[in-house]
């Protein structure tokens, strides 16, 4: 894969009588951010009921499942796994019965120490029944429910060090929490007299519901039938507001980190007009990925935009591989050239990443064998050369081409005529954030929470 898988997708239902009904359609909003495995849990007040499942949101549920999910409170999850088997036991909402109360847990980040806390709890005795990291957070907050789930999460807050959006549920309690960086989106919602939880606000578009605001960096929030309450971790960091989620992972008509995602990519798109003008025939993306800066670099530089390749929007996850004696089959059946289009001209790919160049090799090739005349690429972020260990699936510098490439060994591996990438201060430039507020390692290495050997060995290992 040239990018990077989708992490996971958080949605929540406090005060409503459809709470499953909305979740499930809440969760296929977000189905971007995890096609492994979803999950709901919803309660009446007193019955926990939940089901869960591999595959897509609209192949694990139906009118029957949803309908037998009865209760007021729902919290739904799906999932992409970057620590923990992509295995059922390992799906989420992830629930645990402890001193006569439900607790599950939906989450979306790494945590960077779980594998430290881990290794404490089960020598205080604690057993674990899955590999997520996820999982630790429930063990912390069984440890303190005893002072009250405000406290609880609280003092869960303070151990637990990395990325995280979470919403965990009880009875009759959704309450969500972020980290105090801020690396991944998390957002607060009205519907008619209940409150929604999400990770973008596309699924709020979807449901009717009303924004609200974002829920802060290292804020805790509360919510029943009581109403909200704010509760302050008491943990203070800098911001650092994961850029690629603005880049890649959010879907273009969400607002995340304050920003309206499609507008920004048409600005990196402009940007990188500016900064690359190419003498070519027209611009084209790789559907889906680079579309919105494409627009945006051929409304600033007066070159044509076209669609010159069509993406089949029916391949599955259960699609039947090609045996070897089909494997040019097997390229196209996601992603086909329209020839007569192409045949003969000069081509400005743009694309929002470069992760291994696999991909993008051979999509170039299938050009060059139409009768492209020149095949030119244009990224619309900085080479990728340092891992992620905040939630995105490459965790070794081995996986990175640019990690061991130059820009121009990059294009001569790709197959292209050229290649650029948009620079650290232009991306910056097509967001309204400041620097400090975002987390930028994947491209300069300065990485806001330290990480240490272990963990990074564990990502190896869990991957």
């Amino acid at each position: 894969m040239d990018h990077p898988k989708e992490k996971c997708g958080i949605f929540a239902v406090v005060g409503h009588e459809d709470a499953a009904k909305l979740t499930y359609f809440g969760l296929y909003a977000l189905q971007h951010r995890g096609q492994e495995s979803a999950g709901i849990v919803v309660s009446d007040g007193r019955h926990v009921r939940e089901h869960k499942a591999m595959g897509l949101v609209a192949d694990i549920f139906n009118e029957r499942i949803l309908n037998e999910l009865k209760g007021h409170i729902a919290l739904g999850h799906v999932r992409y796994s970057t620590t923990g088997s992509s295995l059922l036991v390992n799906a989420q909402p992830f629930r645990i019965q402890y001193s006569g109360k439900s607790l599950a847990i939906a989450h979306n980040g790494n945590l960077v120490n779980a594998r430290e806390i881990r290794a404490q709890l089960e020598d205080g005795g604690s057993i674990f029944q899955t590999t997520m990291d996820s999982e630790v957070v429930l063990h912390l907050t069984a440890k303190c429910i005893k002072k009250g789930l405000e406290q609880a999460m609280i003092e869960t807050m303070a151990q637990v060090k990395g990325a995280y959006s979470m919403a965990v549920m009880t009875e009759d309690t959704i309450i969500a929490a972020r980290d105090p960086n801020g690396f991944r989106p998390l957002c607060l919602g009205k519907l008619d007299s209940g409150f929604v939880v999400s990770s973008e606000t596309c699924a709020m578009d979807l449901v009717d519901a009303t924004y609200l605001r974002e829920i802060e960096p290292g804020e805790i929030v509360l919510i029943n039938e009581s109403g909200i309450k704010s509760i302050p971790s008491g943990i203070t960091s800098r911001k650092s507001h994961c850029i690629f989620e603005l880049i890649y992972f959010a879907r273009p008509d969400s607002n995340i980190f304050s920003e309206n995602v499609y507008l920004f990519r048409k600005r990196q798109g402009h940007l990188l007009a500016k900064a690359f003008p190419r003498d070519v025939d027209l611009v084209m993306p790789f559907p889906d990925s680079g579309n919105y800066a494409a627009i945006g670099y051929a409304q600033a530089s007066g070159i044509p935009y076209e669609m010159g390749v069509i993406r089949n929007h029916y391949v599955g996850r259960t699609f039947i591989q090609p045996s070897q004696s089909m494997r040019n089959f097997g390229v196209k059946v996601k992603l086909n050239p329209v020839r007569e289009l192409l045949k003969g001209k000069r081509v400005l790919i743009i694309e929002d990443s470069i992760i291994r160049g696999t991909t993008a090799r051979t999509r170039v090739k299938t050009l060059r064998k139409i009768g492209a005349k020149e095949v030119h690429m244009l990224v619309s972020c900085p080479p990728h050369r340092f891992p992620c260990y905040y939630g995105i699936d490459f965790s070794s510098k081995g996986e990175l081409i640019a990690a061991e490439k130059t820009v121009e060994e990059i294009g001569n591996f790709v197959g292209l005529d050229s290649l650029g990438y948009l620079s650290i201060d232009d991306l910056i430039k097509a967001t309204d954030i400041p620097r400090e507020d975002l987390c930028l390692a994947c491209f300069d290495g300065q990485y806001p929470v330290p990480i240490d050997t272990s963990f990074t060995k564990t990502c190896l290992e869990m991957k």
